[in-house]
This record gives structure tokens, C-alpha cells and sequence, in this order.
């Protein structure tokens, strides 16, 4: 089984990846749920990466003619769903944003009218 540069690069940098999912969870970034789904990620990545003849088999078994197809069609898929989550986030977050500072807003008002009415009162 000869081994190629790019093999050698992708291994490297899946745990690379994995080492840094790792140290996310433990800093308690992402919990633990997130870096299972890492690790299945990079553990995916790098079985393909040592037995690629997986993924010739694998591509001939749902229609596809090379396997280096079929990785780049499920990346594009995991890519898209990865890009649909950051989306809601951000929307949830903006959402919240929008909320905070109306509250913060009214609160702020509130006091502004509190402090206009006492020094009308004083005069």
C-alpha cells in the first residue's frame, strides 16, 4: 500500500481538526454532542483518506461513477447543511439582538422620563 503526499496532508490535518474539536468540548465551547458529530466527521475523514478504495465501492453502490465523486457530492451536502445552521443561528441571534435593544430601549426611556418628571417637579 503505497502512501501519497496528499494522503499524508489530509491525515495531518483531520487531527489537526479533531485535536481542535477536542480542545473546543473541553473548553467547553461546543458540548459534547457537537464534537461526536466532529469526530464521526474526521473519523470518516480519515478512513477515506487511508482505505480509499472505500469509496469506489461505496460510489458504485448508490450510482456514481468515481469515488472521489461521491466525497466531493456528500461534502457539498455537509457543506450546505453546515451553512443552513450557521444561517439560523445568526437569524436567532440577530432576532435576540433585535430584542435586547428594544428592551434596553424602553428601560432607557423609562428612566429618561422618570428623570425628566422629578426635575420638572424640583423647578
Amino acid at each position: 500500500m503505497n502512501i501519497t503526499i496528499i494522503q499524508i496532508f489530509v491525515i495531518l490535518f483531520a487531527l489537526f481538526a479533531w485535536s481542535r474539536a477536542f480542545l473546543r468540548m473541553r473548553g467547553k465551547s461546543i458540548s459534547v454532542g457537537e464534537f461526536s458529530f466532529w469526530s464521526l466527521i474526521w473519523i470518516a475523514v480519515l478512513i477515506i483518506a487511508i482505505f480509499p478504495g472505500l469509496t469506489g465501492g461505496l460510489s458504485g453502490f448508490v450510482g456514481i461513477e468515481k469515488g472521489i465523486d461521491l466525497a466531493v457530492y456528500v461534502s457539498i451536502l455537509l457543506l450546505f447543511y453546515l451553512i443552513f445552521r450557521i444561517y439560523v443561528g445568526l437569524d436567532n441571534q440577530k432576532n435576540e439582538i433585535t430584542k435586547l435593544v428594544r428592551e434596553l430601549s424602553i428601560r432607557d426611556a423609562k428612566i429618561r422620563d422618570t428623570k425628566i418628571k422629578e426635575l420638572k417637579r424640583k423647578k
